[in-house]
């Protein structure tokens, strides 16, 4: 699963109900939301 930066706990989260998307610029990202707390988690690049 992807990790991103839940901003609101302060902490590297698992992201929860991640999916790929593309912004306006053409760059891939992860969406999705914090496991914990709810908050959205947002992360750009590629997922691995």
């Amino acid at each position: 699963m992807a990790q991103g930066y839940c901003v609101k706990c302060k902490a590297s989260r698992e992201i929860k109900d991640a999916k790929q998307i593309t912004m306006k610029n053409g760059r891939p990202a992860t969406e999705g939301t914090c496991p914990v707390c709810g908050t959205k988690i947002f992360k750009i690049g590629a997922a691995t």
